[in-house]
């Protein structure tokens, strides 16, 4: 779940003053707050005088609206729907002037004000309207200058970030010294990359992306805007003010930020993209043999953060056939990146064409590493891959074997187990040498010879014979420990071996009937043939 924070939409911010700032300007000083407190922190943009009755098509919102009531002279029921109509617009506050054309408001005008946080403001008779535009007009314009020259220096400090080769963790220095408040870059699972500001308030901070659930923590200001590069989302620039909301300006220097965290999200990527294939070339060599002495390898590994002069163990991962595309092999690549890193610091990991392969500690529990990664992959594509695994190799000169292992584990393992399948070389028995023919249609030629009917699943009965004849010959024919294992009768089974006699021919008497059943057999589980 989102953590609880209020997302800025990016785009021009247009700085104003509050209706409560407005009442401080000298031309005010005598004004006064008949109702809608609760509005106070409405935002002034503009100001506009109220000179004819249907005003409401002339309004704008963020407007602060003057009016001596003249237009409502002579219809003074329209004042007690014109607040409601105002807020409607998203005006800021209504100012008027009594005396002159209207002696009194409505009560309702001040309940609906009330009820609406619209404030309603009183205006002294000796204030003239050209001085309240004045100066309202002139302090709006200078916060916009201030706000440009704001913005205009965090976007030097933050583009010199860039020229300089910071990364994130400059930026988010810069941003927190400029705003004074907590500011961490995350990704998209809210896990944050860098980090800066007061130790409490970023303590705060974390525990605010952490923590689930909706709205704002306490009242505290959490202000998020995303970090979007090549049209792709790759977290967010978040800042956190213990003491007060974020305002807009701060949150138009976010956004600034965000935009420099994008450039260096990217030019990361550009560098692990590079980094990334130099990584494979090398170790592709290393497995094709093409690398020369392991005097010459070893220390090039290790620049690389590798130990290779230690017993490991080659990993293969191929996504499975229904999965093969180029975004699912990049995220198969870093699924076993991290799960590698998680699992062994110092083992190898490349993503090649076709595959990833990495290169680990022999002590290693492999069968761990390959679901470590499942579950990365899956948290980022709707993909399943098969991982073989070679026998254990003293050192680098037996890695090019070791690698070819793995690849024909990986291979051999989904045609046994289907796609998702970890299969270590080992294991694979006499499924290796029935996976080197790769004429199929020999395979199922023999397979039809040698089990006759028992060859398909026709009929129901072929199908049960079959598992019985599997299990006589796992048992080497013994008849007792089959029929324990089928759950049949002792006579029942004599019976069925007649049976399978009368079709396969004398398999108890003759070894080598017997060997070719059960490599039909083999064949018959091998997927794809």
């Amino acid at each position: 779940m989102e953590p609880p924070v209020r997302l800025a939409s990016t785009g021009t911010i247009i700085h104003g003053v509050s209706v409560g700032e407005v009442l401080g300007v000298s031309t005010l000083a005598d004004a006064r707050l008949i109702a809608g407190e609760r509005g106070l922190g409405r935002i002034v943009q503009r100001l506009n005088v109220m000179e004819v009755p249907d005003i409401l098509a002339w309004v704008k919102p963020h407007e602060l609206l003057l009016t001596t009531g003249y237009p409502l002279r002579n219809t003074p029921q329209s004042l007690g729907r014109l607040v409601a109509d105002l807020d409607e617009r998203g005006l800021a506050a209504l100012a008027i002037k009594l005396g002159r054309y209207v002696d009194t408001l409505p009560a309702e005008m001040a309940e609906q004000a009330d009820r609406l946080g619209f404030p309603l403001i009183l205006l002294p008779e000796n204030v003239g309207f050209d001085d309240i535009l004045n100066q309202v007009l002139t302090d709006i314009l200078n916060r916009q200058a201030a706000a440009l020259a704001r913005g205009e220096e965090a976007h030097r400090a933050l583009v010199q970030v860039v020229l300089g080769g910071g990364g994130l963790a400059e930026v988010t220095t810069e941003v927190a010294a400029l705003l004074d408040v907590a500011v961490a870059a995350v990704d998209r699972g809210s896990r944050v990359l860098a980090s800066a500001g007061p130790p409490d308030h970023l303590a705060a901070l974390q525990e605010s992306l952490t923590r689930e659930g909706g709205g704002e923590p306490d009242g505290r200001a959490l202000v998020a805007v995303p970090v979007v590069a090549g049209g792709h989302h790759h977290g967010r620039i978040v800042a956190y003010s213990p003491a007060q909301a974020i305002g807009d300006g701060d949150i138009g220097i976010l956004e600034r930020a965000a935009t420099v965290a994008a450039l260096v999200v990217t030019r990361q990527e550009a560098v692990n993209a590079v980094e990334s294939k130099y990584r494979a070339d090398f170790l592709r060599d290393i497995l094709t043999g093409r690398t020369g002495a392991a005097e010459r390898v070893t220390p090039r590994a290790r620049a690389f953060g590798w130990d290779l002069d230690r017993p490991v163990t080659v990993l293969v991962a191929e996504l499975d056939p229904d999965c093969d595309d180029r975004t699912a092999q990049d995220r198969l690549a870093a699924a076993w990146t991290a799960a590698v890193r998680r699992n062994d610091p110092r083992g190898a990991v490349a993503g090649f064409s076709h595959e990833v392969v990495a290169v680990v500690d022999a002590t290693i529990d492999t069968a761990k590493v390959a679901k470590d990664a499942a579950a990365a992959l899956a948290d980022a594509h709707p993909a399943t891959f098969s991982t073989g695994t070679s026998r254990t190799c003293p050192g680098v000169q037996g890695l090019p074997e070791a690698y070819l292992q793995a690849l024909k584990a990986a291979r051999v393992g989904r045609q046994l187990h289907g796609p998702g399948a970890v299969a270590p070389f080992d294991q694979l028995g006499v499924y290796r040498l029935l996976s080197l023919v790769n004429d199929t249609g020999e395979l199922h030629s023999f397979v039809r010879e040698a089990l006759g009917p028992l060859a398909t699943d026709d009929d129901t009965e072929n199908a049960d014979l079959r598992r019985t004849l599997q299990v006589l010959l796992e048992t080497n024919l013994n008849v007792a420990e089959t029929a324990r294992r089928l759950h049949f009768h002792y006579n029942t089974l004599r019976y069925r071996i007649g049976k399978l006699e009368r079709l396969l021919g004398n398999f108890t008497e003759d070894h080598h009937l017997r060997l070719n059943l059960t490599l039909a057999l083999h064949v018959l589980r091998m997927r794809g043939i």
